[in-house]
């Protein structure tokens, strides 16, 4: 069995180690892959971008690739699950519809709320309604306060700021700075929750669902939890601090 794996970060690298372990395998290849996936696969120089899906596709074809595994959230939301379900080709992954609950927190924020899923008290904002931002945040008495760019920012789009400058700040980076591009043209202003931060994953086929063992994931920079979030500093599971029973409360 042939398998692609696209991207070139720390979770494809982890997925190129674990597939490489298969008694099922013949070869791995990876695109772009990174100096830790070339030790465990062949590392393919092919641009990841929406324009580049054919390109991909041709060299899906031309190895015989049976599966392709994609890491990154990007190609995802750009749909390319959908380029690969229209040739016919075997990949693991969201189509793009599904993908925009990654892609979009507003519309995962709306989801929520249609859903009566709980999710944090907070307003939703686009460019035009900037002065409503602000003064949605004057108004505020209580941080910190969270403020959310729409779309796919590497992991940096969410910002906990301690006071009124610094949402200010944030509001202004996605709005007028433009530090994000579109995935900044709308932001959600929520208020922050305390606690621990648990990540439950699930497999779905569409009829099927099954979890994962939860992960507990690293996001700032610094120790001790400090400094700006990131993609990832680092990740494990199983996590200790959840019991069964908010386990099952979650999936539930």
């Amino acid at each position: 069995m042939n398998v692609l794996i696209i991207g070139g970060g720390g979770r494809e690298h982890c997925l190129a180690w674990k597939i490489s372990k298969s008694p099922l395998l013949d070869k791995i290849y990876a695109i772009p892959g990174n100096a830790g996936i070339a030790g465990i696969a062949e590392c393919i120089d092919i641009n990841t971008s929406k324009d580049n899906f054919t390109e991909i596709i041709k060299f899906v074809k031309s190895k015989g690739i049976d599966l392709t595994v994609v890491g990154p959230e990007t190609p995802l939301v750009d749909g390319i699950v959908d380029y690969f379900n229209k040739e016919d080709l075997k990949i693991f992954g969201p189509n793009k519809q599904a993908s925009a609950i990654e892609g979009s927190k507003v519309f995962t924020k709306e989801f929520m709320q249609r859903n009566n899923i709980p999710t944090p008290p907070g307003a939703i904002f686009g460019k035009t309604n900037y002065k409503e931002a602000i003064d949605y945040i004057k108004e505020r008495k209580k941080f910190p306060l969270v403020i959310k760019a729409d779309g796919l920012a590497a992991g940096k789009g969410v910002v906990i700021t301690g006071s009124e400058e610094q949402a200010i700040e944030a509001v202004k980076d996605c709005f007028v700075r433009d530090r994000f591009g579109i995935s900044g043209d709308k932001v959600i202003i929520e208020d922050f929750l305390g606690g621990y931060e648990v990540s439950v994953l699930c497999l779905c086929d569409g009829k099927k669902i099954i979890p994962m063992t939860p992960a507990q994931d690293y996001k700032r920079i610094f120790d001790n939890d400090k400094g700006k979030n990131t993609g990832g500093m680092g990740s494990y599971s199983p996590v200790s601090m959840i019991n069964d029973k908010t386990y099952m409360k979650i999936l539930n």
